[in-house]
């Protein structure tokens, strides 16, 4: 088991390094610009975004979508990553993190084009789209569209279900004293409440879970900045400052560099948002959408509330903590963020707890549609009961056993899925580019979208 621990992270250290940090941003620079810089229509994102598209096909509701796929993105990083990415790079890193949330809401935006410009039809009536349908039609790269189901399916074994609800119970071990066996049948047991219905009733979860989580967690945010108030400011400046010379932050950052501070931030804003993963438009496709430029902009709306808004809220709360508190400890990103919430008299520790428990089973639920669609490209409709029995007892054993190895292969298949992804995303950046100059710059973009193919077409 060690030799296989070893492995991984060595291959996740690999995968995870200056090279592919590199190609995502570069395709986040490149796909901003080919694409005539689609960020400027955040505001008529987030309309669509609660907008229902009555009468167009698809299984969810556009802001169902987006909830399901928030709800696998907004996790545990968000909160514990972005403590970390500053205690390793600087404050510098913040503003990194921030920029690779901007650039990357056109990534966004392509994959949930593309994953709704080649979605199927499947035998079951059900809707199906993601980077292996796009790969497969797009492009003729079947091999390569079963590389990516297949990691994906091993992916949402790692990330989406046993390392989050191994955090679930051990968080809930150490602070109510709570067996951790006991919060593996519970997990399991609301889990199996809402994945057993499909898409359908995950997305009905997430609707209201992801919004509720996610605004207590910004006013818990704002609160501590109120707090901090005298020392926000010259905490925006310090970020900016380290960004491009670290040794401004001083103190026990000293030893960062700009390169720290650029790897680490960007890695984080990578990790967090999913942008370039291709996992959001797996869900993205079952969108109810007339074309598939409205669902794109709804898409690039969730890295813009989870990096840009979410991360950078972070961000500036542990940097405002460390000048308002110059006894905190930030060599640990876990202990950073613990202590920092912890200003907030009483409620400031169950805040942060609540707001870790939500974003882990958030996760479980939106990873497991990912990881289903996966399976059903690979078998079609045949394994998917089976995929849901096995992703719940998985849970269990997640939460009572060590998962040092299973969180170095998730991070290994993470990567592994980006790779694939950004080929159908590069080779096919000429298509989104056109889809967009027909109804985006076009100004037809309540027009309907030709039918869907269905599966065998």
């Amino acid at each position: 088991m060690n030799a296989i621990n070893h492995l991984f992270s060595l291959l996740s250290s690999v995968l995870w390094g200056w090279p592919m940090v590199i190609l995502l941003l570069g395709t986040h620079v490149f796909l901003t610009f080919r694409l005539r810089v689609p960020q400027r229509k955040l505001l008529t994102g987030i309309r669509l975004s609660v907008q229902k598209d009555k009468g167009a096909k698809g299984d969810v509701t556009q802001f169902g979508a987006l909830a399901t796929a928030l709800a696998a993105t907004i996790g545990t990083g968000n909160i514990v990553g972005v403590a970390t990415a500053v205690a390793l790079g600087g404050p510098g890193a913040v503003l990194w993190c921030w920029l690779t949330g901007i650039f990357g809401m056109a990534t966004k935006y392509a994959e949930g084009l593309l994953a709704v410009k080649y979605r199927v039809k499947g035998n079951d009536g059900r809707t199906y789209g993601g980077p292996m349908y796009a790969l497969e039609i797009g492009l003729g790269m079947k091999r390569m569209a079963l590389l990516f189901a297949v990691f994906t399916a091993l992916a949402s074994f790692g990330i989406g279900c046993t390392v989050q609800a191994n955090s679930i119970a051990l968080l809930a071990n150490e602070t109510f004293g709570i067996p951790t066996w006991a919060v593996g049948l519970l997990i399991c047991g609301l889990t199996a409440l809402v994945i057993m219905g499909g898409v359908r009733s995950i997305a009905r979860v997430c609707t209201i879970l992801v919004p509720f989580m996610a605004l207590l967690y910004v006013v818990g945010c704002v609160v501590i900045l109120c707090m901090n108030g005298s020392y926000v400011w010259p905490a925006v400046q310090l970020i900016i400052q380290s960004a491009f010379n670290p040794s401004a932050a001083g103190g026990g950052f000293v030893g960062a560099t700009v390169m720290m501070a650029a790897r680490y931030g960007i890695a984080r804003g990578l990790f967090s948002n999913e942008s370039g993963m291709g996992s959001a438009p797996i869900v993205a496709a079952a969108a109810q959408t007339r074309n598939p430029v409205r669902q794109a902009l709804v898409s690039s709306t969730g890295t813009f509330w989870d990096t840009v808004i979410i991360c950078a809220l972070t961000g500036l709360v542990l940097v405002s903590s460390i000048l308002a508190y110059p006894d905190i400890t930030y060599s640990d990103g876990a202990a950073l963020t613990k202590v920092a919430f912890s200003k907030i008299p009483y409620v400031g520790a169950p805040l942060l707890t609540f707001g870790i428990l939500t974003f882990a089973f958030s996760t479980i639920l939106g990873w497991s549609y990912y990881g289903e669609s996966a399976v059903n490209y690979i078998e079609r409709q045949r394994m998917n009961r089976f995929y849901r029995i096995l992703y719940i007892v998985a849970l269990f054993f997640g939460s009572i056993i060590s998962l040092d190895v299973i969180w170095n292969i998730a991070d290994t298949m993470n990567a592994l899925m980006a790779i694939p992804n950004l080929v159908a995303l590069l080779l096919l950046s000429g298509v989104a580019a056109a889809e967009t100059k027909k109804y985006l710059w076009g100004g037809r973009l309540d027009e309907e979208m030709e039918s869907m193919l269905g599966k065998g077409e």
